[in-house]
């Protein structure tokens, strides 16, 4: 066993929400774990116990308890949960009205911007009051076409409180990317900004919002935000309105609609880049339990607490941040480029603001260290106790980096999961050390388990990823899928009654867990799987490389790998270069691992939550066709690999 990079003080895991909920188990329930395997286990043997639990811990409101904790306890799709109790989502995450802030808004080159609870409890009421005045009722869908900002969560939350249907993407989603999402679900209101920063640029999203109106056949109502100019032209979209206008003079006591624990909450969107993006719709109970306990318990979010995540309003991560309010943290919200003016920017936003918890992707700690910033001896980050990365695994450079160079005692988690559950299979703990490439453990009431591919179980060797049992954040359904066959095909075809996900993973001798990437892009040369994250650990390490991409080609009657770099400015890709990529390769994992090509290329593509898309680029050198572009960041990328003479040798 390799020895941990970090491992908590009795003092901290003394204080933890974990340790609490441990105390409230053996107090009220005369449960004693002998360490985190033990009460994994129990959580996932006893899920409706566990389940009520973290109901009762959590302080859940509602206006009925549940008849019956789950009916078809076993059944996947099917299994149903707190049968006949009624709550309302929105009701959970207001519990505080005082001044304490509830969001801190740093818009790029702006000054940062605080709504206290009482601000937000009475924006969320005028805007309900409003909404209600407009006949939006329970099941109707209001959509966000918004920047990561204040307003984006208080019309969530003003929707949410009637029972009406949140969905968002992120501003800079073209027309037809849009479309693709919200032209399915049929929003009757739409919340806008007039525009957005980034990397020092403004973008106008009024002249999109009027293509977008053009197309949506049932909107009744665009609400405008001020962002880029405090006096927006609404000239381009006609009928459309500022958020302080459409606001009602006194919102009062806000009316929350108490309903099933299913009631559907959240529309989220597949990534779209196989095909028109699936509406997965996510139940108002599930994902308030299933927040609670990775916030509460995983992430050990209080009261006291400074939380951020670096996310857009299309990526679940912001659904997961905004449930902090259920704790009575302070949102901290970002929204602009990550590295303008440079690349200390959120570290300086971390400072300023006290930041406890810090939330990233995978590729920008690797980007970080790429360009050379050091945290730690730039920006006081004495108040941080947690970074959060998740998007891609997590290299081995870029877990020794954060111990150098940002922060010694700090719990790094690593955690995976995805839109399809809005919340995490693998994640963090507080009272957990922290191993090299390696989430901490899997979560409490997740039955996740690793199988090959005749379904057995397999420990400490690579398998896909599986959940055996149901969980409360299952999709409710998905949108336009009558008869359920989508969702079946999308989980369940491969092993019956047990959710298959579709990564790559090992569960470790310690029981946590590594991520060797997507099932569906792994690599299969001479019938060897091999996750592409094991290639990029390696490559991510190189000083000359500064993003790769590695998929497989079929030739000859196999695969081979083929190894995409981008290199630092100046450097070329000659004998030498190859020669100490494969070699690092090959030293550090196995023969099979090193490419038969290693060729360099100007720009790799991503979707907009930041993925990069293995599948898309093989579909393109394999001369097939890429469909549904708009999920893309920069799908001009996608040219570079078409025809490269170096592939057809």
């Amino acid at each position: 066993m390799s020895e941990p990079l970090w491992t908590p003080s009795a003092e901290r895991v003394a204080k933890t929400v974990m340790t609490r909920y441990l105390k409230y188990l053996a107090d009220e329930h005369d449960k004693q774990f002998d360490d985190n395997s033990d009460l994994w286990q129990w959580s996932v043997d006893h899920r409706a116990k566990f389940w009520e639990t973290i109901w009762d811990f959590g302080q859940v409101r509602a206006s009925k308890e549940a008849d019956q904790t789950v009916v078809d306890g076993d059944k996947m799709p099917g299994a149903r949960w707190f049968v006949g109790a009624k709550l309302n989502f929105a009701e959970n995450l207001l519990r505080y009205s005082d001044d304490r802030p509830a969001m801190v808004f740093q818009c790029e080159g702006q000054a940062p911007r605080t709504v206290t609870y009482a601000k937000l409890y009475d924006r969320v009421a005028r805007l309900a009051k409003t909404l209600r005045a407009r006949g939006i009722v329970a099941g109707d869908r209001v959509a966000g076409f918004m920047p990561n900002m204040p307003e984006a969560v208080i019309a969530m939350l003003a929707a949410t409180s009637i029972g009406a249907i949140w969905s968002s993407c992120s501003p800079d989603f073209g027309i037809k990317g849009v479309m693709d999402r919200f032209g399915q679900i049929a929003p009757r209101i739409l919340f806008t900004a007039d525009g957005y920063f980034y990397n020092g640029k403004s973008f106008d999203s009024l002249e999109r919002i009027r293509g977008v109106v053009a197309e949506l056949e049932n909107l009744e109502q665009v609400v405008v935000v001020p962002n880029v100019s405090d006096t927006p032209d609404l000239g381009p979209v006609e009928g459309a309105v500022l958020f302080d206008d459409f606001l009602a003079a006194d919102g009062g006591e806000i009316e929350f609609t108490q309903l099933p624990f299913d009631h559907p909450l959240y529309i989220m969107y597949s990534s779209g880049t196989t095909g028109v993006p699936k509406c997965i719709v996510h139940g108002a109970g599930g994902t308030l339990l299933q927040h609670i306990k990775e916030l509460w318990l995983h992430t050990d979010v209080t009261r006291e607490s400074r939380l951020f995540y670096f996310t857009t309003c299309g990526w679940m991560m912001w659904n997961w941040l905004v449930s902090g309010l259920t704790a009575g943290a302070t949102l901290l919200l970002y929204d602009g480029s990550p590295f303008a003016p440079d690349p200390a920017v959120l570290w300086r936003f971390a400072q300023d603001q006290g930041m406890t918890v810090f939330g990233i992707s995978a590729k920008y700690l690797a980007a970080l260290e790429k360009a050379g910033t050091k945290p730690g001896q730039e920006v006081d980050l004495s108040a941080l106790k947690t970074i959060c990365s998740t998007g891609s695994p997590l290299s081995v450079e870029s877990f020794e980096y954060v111990y150098r160079d940002i922060k010694a005692d700090v719990c790094l988690s690593s955690i995976s999961g995805g839109t399809d559950i809005i919340s995490c299979f693998a994640l963090g703990n507080p009272n957990l050390p922290v191993y090299r490439s390696e989430l901490q453990c899997r979560g409490l009431g997740m039955k996740v388990d690793a199988f090959d591919d005749q379904g057995h179980p397999v420990r400490q060797q690579k398998g896909e990823l599986v959940c055996t049992a149901p969980f409360v954040s299952m999709p409710v359904y998905f949108w336009n899928d009558t008869d359920g066959a989508k969702y079946k095909a999308a989980y369940f075809e491969r092993f019956e009654n047990i959710w298959h996900h579709g990564d790559f993973v090992e569960i470790t001798d310690h029981d946590g867990v590594i991520i060797y990437g997507r099932s569906d892009a792994t690599l299969n040369p001479g019938g060897v799987r091999i996750g592409t994250a094991e290639i990029y650990r390696q490559v991510d390490g190189l000083e000359e490389v500064t993003d790769s991409l590695v998929v497989g080609q079929d030739w000859e009657d196999d695969v081979r790998v083929i190894l995409f770099v981008m290199l630092r400015e100046g450097l070329a890709l000659d004998d030498a270069l190859i020669q100490k990529i494969r070699s690092t390769i090959r030293a550090n994992t196995t023969p099979r691992h090193v490419p038969a090509k290693i060729l360099t290329i100007a720009d790799i593509p991503y979707t907009i939550s930041g993925k990069k898309v293995e599948l898309a680029v093989r579909k393109v050198i394999h001369r097939q066709p890429v469909h549904n572009q708009d999920a893309l960041k920069n799908p001009e990328a996608l040219e570079l690999y078409a025809d490269l003479e170096a592939l057809q040798s």
